[in-house]
């Protein structure tokens, strides 16, 4: 999971780097380029493409799909920080969505913690006004939708391979963003090329990595980890797209890293 949190972090900045692109191309770029990756290997290793359990697959492609998509936005058209912080809800999403899809416990605490982190992300919505309320809307389902698809891979542990879980992401992806591109297509320019193509391959490789920690560890524990990412993305958008941020915005960040934190220390109950 800290390899995926690394992977994705750069992920982000190149996304934040062809800002001016529609957000669904950026889509469209990526997904083409995991899908030709995953096929690759999965048909040098002689894995079966469609895998066993279709049905929940596909559900798992198409609730990653609208997370990226809502993720991507909020990348685009806030603070990097920000946008992280908000998109990384997920994991809250998770061990909450994971007591009732995977019967996986929670310990009474963890929903103190999972309050403040709440807190901090209301905290710095109220006190950063590039912050807007759809901005903010949008970045929560991208959370909801990635929480979902991440219990479903965790269903499926047992049954999948988990590049035939990461197939099935742009499989499902590419219809849907490609008919919005065949009208509206917009060309990239230069650097956005090298950009777009980095995009596809880190998000391979943080998807790989990713997938492997949700179906190795309790839900809970590792979802936790993913809230590393604000670090980065923090640094990223000081250094690279010269963001600030207001005491109280970086307050409401540092509640969320202390839940994360406190949450990662409870032992998993029984």
């Amino acid at each position: 999971m800290l390899l995926a949190g690394l992977f994705f972090a750069l992920m982000n900045v190149c996304v934040k780097f062809v800002a001016h692109l529609p957000t669904l191309e950026v889509v469209f770029f990526r997904s083409v380029i995991s899908l030709v990756a995953t096929y690759v290997i999965l048909k040098k290793d002689k894995i079966p493409l469609f895998g066993n359990n279709k049905k929940l697959l596909i559900f798992r492609g198409i609730a990653g799909c609208l997370g990226l998509i809502g993720s991507f936005y909020t990348i685009q058209h806030i603070p990097l920080g920000s946008a992280v912080t908000i998109n990384y809800l997920s994991p809250l999403f998770t061990a909450i969505l994971g007591i009732f899809v995977v019967k996986q416990k929670v310990r009474p605490i963890q929903f103190l913690f999972f309050a403040l982190a709440l807190s901090g992300v209301l905290m710095l919505k109220g006190f950063d006004s590039r912050i807007s309320t759809l901005d903010l809307v949008i970045g929560l389902l991208a959370a909801l939708f990635a929480a979902i698809a991440y219990n479903i891979i965790a269903k499926l542990k047992t049954s999948e391979h988990p590049l035939v879980i990461i197939f099935y992401f742009p499989l499902v992806t590419l219809p849907v963003v490609g008919i919005y591109c065949l009208f509206n297509w917009q060309m990239p320019q230069g650097w956005d090329w090298f950009y777009l193509l980095l995009v596809g391959i880190l998000t391979q490789l943080a998807q790989y990595y990713m997938t492997l920690s949700y179906q190795r560890a309790n839900l809970s524990k590792v979802a936790s980890l993913t809230y590393l990412g604000v670090v980065y993305a923090l640094g990223f958008g000081y250094f690279l797209f010269d963001e600030t941020y207001t005491l109280y915005s970086i307050l409401g960040i540092v509640l969320i890293l202390i839940a994360i934190l406190l949450n990662m220390r409870v032992k998993p109950a029984r």
